[in-house]
């Protein structure tokens, strides 16, 4: 079955139109190939081995960096979220004994504070199921 490969997720094209990869990077000029025959000189071989080992530490730089700038938005979204989260359904984080007053439910809703949980001296009744 014939596909189109800007379509496929795995296939270059696919990466190369969605901005998933690099693929635009110069440094990717220095990795193709080229059919030239080139007479041997040891000097050159060496220079050539050397540059290659700074291209890949430079294209090794690059990826991490655009990885982590694509991330970034994930990341920020994430804490977003979770701090929704937290804002609703802050009755599950409080301390069973310590109640929140009005003043401070208002600062917790609208994320100034931190929410900390205290563990109390006495269990207050409760059993103990080793999780404190």
């Amino acid at each position: 079955m014939k596909r189109n490969p800007r379509k496929v997720k795995w296939t270059k094209a696919y990466r190369a139109i969605h901005k998933k990869d690099l693929s635009d990077d110069s440094v990717f000029n220095f990795e193709r190939r080229r059919n030239r025959p080139v007479r041997y000189n040891r000097g050159l071989t060496q220079k050539v081995l050397g540059a290659l080992k700074t291209v890949e530490g430079i294209r090794v730089r690059r990826e991490l960096r655009y990885y982590e700038e694509r991330m970034k938005a994930v990341t920020d979204q994430k804490r977003r979220s979770d701090r929704r989260e937290l804002q609703q359904q802050v009755h599950l984080v409080q301390a069973p004994s310590g109640e929140i007053s009005g003043a401070d439910r208002a600062k917790v809703s609208k994320g100034k504070t931190k929410v900390i949980v205290q563990k109390s001296e006495q269990n207050s009744g409760r059993k103990s199921y080793g999780y404190e």
